[in-house]
Protein backbone atom coordinates (compact mmCIF):
# COMPACT_ATOMS: atom_id res chain seq x y z
CA UNK A 1 0.00 0.00 0.00
CA UNK A 2 1.18 3.05 -0.66
CA UNK A 3 1.97 6.52 1.21
CA UNK A 4 -1.09 8.26 1.82
CA UNK A 5 -1.43 11.53 0.84
CA UNK A 6 -3.43 14.75 1.39
CA UNK A 7 -3.99 16.92 -1.87
CA UNK A 8 -4.86 21.23 -2.11
CA UNK A 9 -6.54 22.55 -4.98
CA UNK A 10 -5.70 26.66 -4.80
CA UNK A 11 -7.53 26.75 -8.44
CA UNK A 12 -9.56 24.27 -10.30
CA UNK A 13 -13.15 23.11 -10.93
CA UNK A 14 -13.21 22.95 -6.79
CA UNK A 15 -10.99 24.23 -3.81
CA UNK A 16 -9.86 22.99 -1.24
CA UNK A 17 -8.46 19.75 0.74
CA UNK A 18 -9.08 16.43 -0.47
CA UNK A 19 -8.26 12.44 0.06
CA UNK A 20 -8.95 11.24 -3.63
CA UNK A 21 -6.41 11.37 -6.07
CA UNK A 22 -8.99 10.57 -8.61
CA UNK A 23 -11.04 13.14 -7.57
CA UNK A 24 -8.73 15.57 -8.04
CA UNK A 25 -7.64 14.19 -11.14
CA UNK A 26 -11.31 15.61 -12.46
CA UNK A 27 -11.33 19.31 -10.64
CA UNK A 28 -7.91 19.97 -12.31
CA UNK A 29 -7.16 18.04 -15.43
CA UNK A 30 -7.97 19.99 -18.53
CA UNK A 31 -8.42 23.07 -16.09
CA UNK A 32 -6.15 26.17 -17.58
CA UNK A 33 -3.56 26.89 -15.02
CA UNK A 34 -5.27 24.88 -12.56
CA UNK A 35 -2.66 24.96 -9.20
CA UNK A 36 -2.50 21.85 -6.43
CA UNK A 37 -0.04 19.84 -4.73
CA UNK A 38 -0.10 17.07 -2.64
CA UNK A 39 1.03 16.25 1.06
CA UNK A 40 1.88 13.84 3.22
CA UNK A 41 -0.38 14.96 5.87
CA UNK A 42 -4.12 16.37 6.66
CA UNK A 43 -2.35 18.78 8.89
CA UNK A 44 0.12 20.19 6.38
CA UNK A 45 -2.42 20.23 3.93
CA UNK A 46 -5.38 22.18 6.08
CA UNK A 47 -2.19 24.64 6.58
CA UNK A 48 -0.74 24.90 3.20
CA UNK A 49 -4.83 25.83 1.74
CA UNK A 50 -4.88 28.91 3.64
CA UNK A 51 -1.69 30.28 1.76
CA UNK A 52 -0.75 30.59 -1.82
CA UNK A 53 -0.01 28.02 -3.91
CA UNK A 54 3.52 30.37 -4.02
CA UNK A 55 4.43 29.47 -1.05
CA UNK A 56 4.91 25.73 -1.97
CA UNK A 57 5.27 25.81 -5.83
CA UNK A 58 8.52 23.85 -6.98
CA UNK A 59 9.35 22.86 -3.47
CA UNK A 60 9.49 19.24 -2.25
CA UNK A 61 7.60 17.73 0.56
CA UNK A 62 9.68 16.19 3.87
CA UNK A 63 9.63 12.88 3.04
CA UNK A 64 8.71 10.15 5.02
CA UNK A 65 11.93 8.41 6.94
CA UNK A 66 12.29 4.91 6.68
CA UNK A 67 13.98 2.66 9.25
CA UNK A 68 16.85 0.91 7.94
CA UNK A 69 14.55 -1.99 8.63
CA UNK A 70 12.07 -1.02 6.07
CA UNK A 71 14.48 0.08 3.91
CA UNK A 72 15.79 -3.44 3.95
CA UNK A 73 12.79 -4.52 2.63
CA UNK A 74 12.88 -3.04 -0.63
CA UNK A 75 16.51 -4.46 -1.39
CA UNK A 76 18.60 -2.37 -3.68
CA UNK A 77 18.74 -1.54 -7.15
CA UNK A 78 20.04 -2.82 -10.24
CA UNK A 79 22.86 -1.11 -10.48
CA UNK A 80 23.23 -2.48 -14.66
CA UNK A 81 20.27 -0.60 -15.13
CA UNK A 82 18.94 2.55 -17.04
CA UNK A 83 16.67 5.24 -15.67
CA UNK A 84 14.35 7.69 -16.98
CA UNK A 85 12.80 10.89 -15.42
CA UNK A 86 10.69 13.79 -16.45
CA UNK A 87 10.22 17.07 -15.32
CA UNK A 88 7.78 19.68 -16.09
CA UNK A 89 7.55 23.15 -14.75
CA UNK A 90 3.23 24.21 -14.74
CA UNK A 91 0.65 21.62 -15.66
CA UNK A 92 0.83 21.82 -18.05
CA UNK A 93 4.04 23.68 -19.04
CA UNK A 94 7.53 23.28 -20.36
CA UNK A 95 8.22 19.41 -20.22
CA UNK A 96 11.45 17.47 -20.42
CA UNK A 97 12.63 13.81 -19.90
CA UNK A 98 16.05 12.00 -20.31
CA UNK A 99 17.76 8.92 -19.56
CA UNK A 100 20.41 8.20 -17.14
CA UNK A 101 22.84 5.19 -16.78
CA UNK A 102 22.53 3.72 -13.17
CA UNK A 103 25.94 2.41 -12.72
CA UNK A 104 28.08 5.21 -13.48
CA UNK A 105 24.85 8.05 -13.93
CA UNK A 106 26.21 9.00 -17.72
CA UNK A 107 23.09 10.33 -20.05
CA UNK A 108 21.93 9.13 -22.75
CA UNK A 109 19.59 10.75 -23.82
CA UNK A 110 17.38 14.07 -23.48
CA UNK A 111 14.64 15.33 -25.30
CA UNK A 112 12.86 18.88 -24.55
CA UNK A 113 11.89 21.21 -23.79
CA UNK A 114 8.22 20.92 -25.29
CA UNK A 115 5.70 23.01 -24.60
CA UNK A 116 2.09 22.50 -22.94
CA UNK A 117 3.13 19.02 -21.62
CA UNK A 118 2.71 17.36 -18.98
CA UNK A 119 4.85 14.90 -16.18
CA UNK A 120 3.07 12.05 -17.21
CA UNK A 121 3.42 12.31 -21.17
CA UNK A 122 7.14 13.02 -19.98
CA UNK A 123 7.61 9.84 -18.27
CA UNK A 124 5.87 8.06 -20.57
CA UNK A 125 8.24 8.96 -23.54
CA UNK A 126 11.25 8.72 -21.43
CA UNK A 127 10.21 5.32 -21.00
CA UNK A 128 9.40 4.52 -24.68
CA UNK A 129 12.60 6.13 -25.69
CA UNK A 130 14.14 4.06 -23.19
CA UNK A 131 12.67 0.24 -24.58
CA UNK A 132 13.50 1.39 -28.15
CA UNK A 133 17.11 2.44 -27.87
CA UNK A 134 18.06 -0.46 -25.83
CA UNK A 135 16.46 -2.70 -28.59
CA UNK A 136 17.93 -1.26 -31.30
CA UNK A 137 21.32 -1.82 -29.41
CA UNK A 138 20.58 -5.11 -28.73
CA UNK A 139 20.13 -4.55 -24.44
CA UNK A 140 17.23 -6.92 -24.55
CA UNK A 141 17.44 -7.59 -20.84
CA UNK A 142 19.10 -4.58 -19.62
CA UNK A 143 16.32 -2.89 -16.64
CA UNK A 144 14.43 0.21 -17.15
CA UNK A 145 13.87 1.87 -13.81
CA UNK A 146 11.01 4.63 -13.31
CA UNK A 147 9.44 6.37 -10.67
CA UNK A 148 6.15 6.89 -12.17
CA UNK A 149 3.42 4.14 -11.50
CA UNK A 150 1.14 6.22 -13.97
CA UNK A 151 3.58 5.77 -17.13
CA UNK A 152 4.70 2.55 -16.58
CA UNK A 153 1.04 1.11 -16.81
CA UNK A 154 0.17 3.33 -19.89
CA UNK A 155 3.06 1.32 -21.53
CA UNK A 156 1.82 -1.39 -20.08
CA UNK A 157 -1.54 -0.69 -22.36
CA UNK A 158 0.55 0.76 -25.09
CA UNK A 159 -1.41 3.82 -24.86
CA UNK A 160 -1.06 7.49 -23.30
CA UNK A 161 -4.01 8.45 -21.68
CA UNK A 162 -3.72 11.73 -21.22
CA UNK A 163 -6.92 14.31 -21.10
CA UNK A 164 -4.70 17.19 -22.35
CA UNK A 165 -5.20 19.67 -25.07
CA UNK A 166 -3.66 19.60 -28.05
CA UNK A 167 -3.20 22.56 -29.94
CA UNK A 168 -0.62 24.38 -32.52
CA UNK A 169 1.61 25.25 -29.66
CA UNK A 170 2.08 21.45 -28.83
CA UNK A 171 1.86 19.51 -32.24
CA UNK A 172 5.45 17.98 -31.80
CA UNK A 173 4.66 17.05 -28.63
CA UNK A 174 1.53 15.00 -29.78
CA UNK A 175 3.60 13.64 -32.98
CA UNK A 176 6.27 12.38 -30.56
CA UNK A 177 3.08 10.36 -28.40
CA UNK A 178 1.28 8.91 -31.56
CA UNK A 179 4.78 7.87 -32.50
CA UNK A 180 5.43 6.08 -29.26
CA UNK A 181 1.92 4.47 -29.19
CA UNK A 182 2.59 3.24 -32.44
CA UNK A 183 5.86 1.66 -31.35
CA UNK A 184 4.81 -0.04 -28.71
CA UNK A 185 1.85 -1.84 -31.03
CA UNK A 186 4.18 -3.00 -33.96
CA UNK A 187 7.33 -4.12 -31.46
CA UNK A 188 7.95 -6.11 -28.23
CA UNK A 189 10.93 -6.14 -26.34
CA UNK A 190 12.22 -8.06 -23.04
CA UNK A 191 13.41 -5.53 -20.66
CA UNK A 192 11.86 -5.20 -17.67
CA UNK A 193 10.15 -1.91 -16.62
CA UNK A 194 11.29 -1.43 -12.25
CA UNK A 195 9.59 0.84 -10.13
CA UNK A 196 11.98 3.35 -8.34
CA UNK A 197 11.47 3.09 -5.00
CA UNK A 198 12.14 6.44 -3.95
CA UNK A 199 11.40 6.28 -0.20
CA UNK A 200 13.91 3.52 -0.08
CA UNK A 201 16.48 4.69 -2.65
CA UNK A 202 16.19 8.59 -2.81
CA UNK A 203 15.72 9.93 -5.84
CA UNK A 204 16.22 8.33 -9.33
CA UNK A 205 19.52 8.81 -11.08
CA UNK A 206 17.60 10.41 -14.50
CA UNK A 207 16.13 12.83 -11.49
CA UNK A 208 16.53 16.67 -13.01
CA UNK A 209 16.58 17.75 -9.17
CA UNK A 210 13.70 20.75 -9.40
CA UNK A 211 11.74 19.30 -7.13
Amino acid sequence: MGVKKYYVIWKGKETGVFSSWDKVKKLVQGYEGAKYKSFLSKEEANKAVKKKYSDYQGKSNPKKTLSNADKANYGVPLKNSLTVDAACSGNPGKMEYRGVLHHNNQEIFKMGPFENGTNNIGEFLALVHGISLLKNKGLHSLPIYSDSKIAMSWVKKKTCRTNITFDTSNKDLLTLIQRAEKWLKENSFRNPILKWETKAWGEIPADFGRK
